[in-house]
């Protein structure tokens, strides 16, 4: 930052910064100066490198655009912490993001360089405290995916998109996207299906090919109060090959927190039990879920399940295995006793 650039051009592109665009009366309002000076303050931050257009309009304004050079950045001590922070954790436990780890260590040596020797003691003892877990993984996605797929949430714009499904199907989508979410590893894509005339989710791995089709679309409103909850409603009313209702003697507010159910699949019987539905696409995936249960809990075939009795006998069979490999593997622990 030049060691020149006033206070009050400061206040100027930190608000700038922080929202899309800005009228010349709400800027002169914020700072208390006149339209001439904002004007002035403005053309002086361009001759600095920094991209501020103007915009068309009844009142015309501001905004900050994406430049041809990375102009200086304007971060308050704890932005700068927390932003050497992120990129840390970026270069030690990846991202999910296919080849970001590679450009997080060279944006974390370039803003190192510029930290005060303050800041920069904070953020290398966070490092040398901090031990990456190295058997931990997840998807990848594709940043310039996900950059694309974000600004066309942010901007309302339609995509257009290849996408493959769960049974290995491939076919062109096209949608508006609200937002992205994550989730269990994966990265997820929460739009409205133009074609299909519905709301949807969309695998990011899955969706290749994204272009956005310069075509800006009013906001519609999600069938949910919030992207997350939206997104766990519909993997939980997603079909599984195999399902089983648990009844728990804890109330659902603590079993959903103890075993890290979706919402929608816990559903309290009284204020002292609770029902469960569990539900995977592998017996060994629905057993790991059962391991997290209390013992006294008791079991039933999910009602309205669209699990086959095909599918309900091979899981009733993979939990007897997994039953039996738990007590062998008691009875090595104390003998031959039972």
């Amino acid at each position: 930052m030049p060691q020149d650039l006033p206070g009050r051009m400061l206040r100027l592109l930190s608000l700038l910064q922080t929202r899309r665009e800005w009228t010349g009366a709400e800027l002169s309002e914020r700072l208390g100066v006149t339209l001439r000076t904002i004007r002035r303050d403005i053309d002086r931050l361009r001759d600095l490198g920094y991209p501020v257009e103007a915009t068309t309009g009844h009142h015309g304004g501001y905004r900050l655009a994406a430049g041809a050079d990375l102009p200086p950045l304007l971060l308050d001590d704890e932005e700068a912490v927390a932003m050497a922070v992120v990129l840390a954790t970026a270069t030690a436990y990846g991202t999910g993001l296919t080849g970001v780890e590679d450009s997080a260590v060279r944006a974390l040596a370039k803003l190192r360089h510029v930290l005060p020797a303050r800041l920069r003691h904070q953020v290398d003892a966070l490092q040398n405290a901090t031990t990456p877990v190295s058997w931990t993984t997840g998807a990848r996605a594709d940043p310039a995916v996900l950059a694309t797929l974000a600004t066309a949430c942010r901007d309302h714009e339609t995509v257009t998109f290849t996408y493959t499904t769960h049974d290995g199907t491939t076919g062109p989508r096209r949608a508006e996207p609200h937002a992205l979410v994550t989730a269990a590893g994966y990265w997820y894509l929460i739009a409205y299906d133009t074609d299909r005339t519905e709301w949807r989710t969309f695998r990011i791995d899955r969706l290749t090919e994204p272009a956005p089709t310069g075509r800006r679309t009013a906001p519609r409103e999600l069938p949910a109060p919030d992207p997350a909850t939206y997104l766990a409603q519909r993997i939980a009313a997603a079909p599984t090959r195999y399902t089983l209702r648990a009844t728990v003697p804890a109330d659902a507010a603590a079993e959903y927190a103890r075993t890290w159910s979706l919402p929608d699949r816990v559903h309290p019987v009284d204020d002292r039990t609770s029902a469960i539905e569990l539900a995977a696409d592998s017996p060994h995936q629905l057993a790991a879920q059962l391991l997290r249960l209390d013992p006294t809990s008791t079991f039933e075939q999910a009602r309205e399940s669209a699990v086959s009795a095909e599918s309900a006998v091979e899981l009733a069979a993979q939990l007897e295995e997994s039953a039996q490999l738990l007590l062998r593997a008691a009875r090595a622990l104390t003998g031959d006793s039972p």
